[in-house]
């Protein structure tokens, strides 16, 4: 990590290299096998915890370390250069303690968001549907007011920490008739009667951050779980992705100064015809490209952070920060495989893990199609 970047601090720093020294010695050394064994990156949760990452998106007054937004993402960028699945993991935890923090009342910040932040509950984010990812105004799980509970019924689906969270933020409509206003969010216990969550799905990638299926069959939920006034879900989703969309860029950024870092150290190792792979000019362009791009990413997702952290409107500037990084993280992990040539392919080396862990980052919290809609509609006004 390089403190010349904008806004970083060398208190933002010291805590970065903290979490960089803990990822490079118990983090990476698990990648593999949590890869390789579809072992859930819940594993580290513990000691994550004592380290303070997963309530660094809390204030210190709801259990949280009281760190800077910077420090957060500088922390998720080191964690995904050892394992992009464990900082997704972390990631889907935030979603539903932001979720929280955003919406909720200070009652129910208190009772969810310090066991939260202490690690002895995980949290997740339950909005996409099976028909319903892209566009989560059209979402078909309801709510039905019956006294001071709800009934929740439907389901969701690529939700992850599931299975071990404590507790689900979940949308559901409870007008059907009014759109996107009448999205209301509410706080379920994944272990109340009807609850129903599925075996994990089968990935391509970032194999250890686990993903369900989750139907709600008849569940009630006290209207005190309700976060805000009923029709303001989609409003607290919408500015829930805005920070979620910088967790994702910094995951990107991860990814991606491991594989430079691979391709670097490859090329200058490996010899051709006498001399390292480093001297030959190709490479060195494609060496170029990549960081050019990296770089790039950085300089977007910085801005946002700039934005958010002075407490201005960031959806833009999350949008591009994220739209681009996704974008470059592929380009960067697949130029390093091919830089590495026929080793990159094979599972000895973990430039293939790389490859496939990003190719999910252009897909979920807003795939490269809506971020490019988003960024089109502020644009046009």
């Amino acid at each position: 990590m390089d403190m010349t970047r904008l806004g970083v601090t060398e208190e933002d720093q010291a805590l970065a290299d903290a979490v960089a020294r803990y990822a490079a010695e118990t983090v990476a050394p698990l990648a593999q096998e949590i890869d390789e064994q579809e072992r859930s990156a819940t594993c580290h949760v513990p000691q994550l915890a004592e380290l303070g990452v997963m309530g660094m998106n809390l204030p210190e007054r709801w259990g949280g370390p009281g760190v800077s937004p910077t420090a957060m993402l500088l922390s998720l960028v080191e964690i995904s250069r050892a394992c992009a699945a464990t900082s997704s993991m972390i990631g889907a935890h935030y979603l539903g303690t932001d979720a929280v923090l955003i919406a909720g009342n200070d009652e129910q910040r208190a009772r969810w968001l310090p066991r939260a932040a202490s690690g002895e509950w995980l949290a997740g984010f339950a909005l996409t549907e099976p028909r319903g990812g892209s566009h989560p105004a059209d979402l078909r799980t309801k709510a039905v007011r019956d006294g001071d509970i709800y009934r929740l019924d439907g389901v969701k689906h690529f939700i992850s920490n599931a299975a071990e969270a404590h507790f689900l933020v979940v949308f559901a409509k409870t007008d059907a008739a009014a759109g996107a206003r009448g999205v209301s969010a509410f706080i379920v216990d994944t272990g109340s009667p009807g609850v129903r969550i599925s075996t994990p799905e089968k990935l391509m990638g970032i194999r250890g951050g686990h993903s369900f299926e989750v139907a709600f069959e008849s569940v009630e939920v006290p209207i005190a779980n309700r976060l805000g006034e009923d029709g303001s879900g989609f409003r607290t989703a919408m500015k829930v992705l805005d920070n979620s969309r910088l967790d994702v860029a910094a995951t990107s950024l991860g990814i991606a100064e491991a594989a430079l870092a691979a391709a670097v150290e490859w090329a200058r190792e490996r010899q051709i015809g006498g001399e390292p792979l480093s001297g030959k000019q190709g490479i060195q362009w494609m060496l170029a490209d990549m960081k050019l791009r990296l770089e790039a990413s950085w300089g977007l997702t910085m801005q946002a952070l700039a934005l958010r952290t002075a407490g201005q409107p960031f959806t833009l500037q999350s949008a591009m920060a994220k739209l681009h990084a996704s974008e470059m993280v592929a380009f960067v992990t697949d130029t390093a495989l091919q830089i590495h040539g026929g080793y990159g392919f094979t599972r000895d080396l973990p430039l293939e893990r790389y490859v496939r862990d990003a190719r999910i980052l252009r897909i979920y919290e807003g795939s490269s199609e809506i971020q490019r809609n988003i960024i089109a509609r502020i644009v046009l006004g």
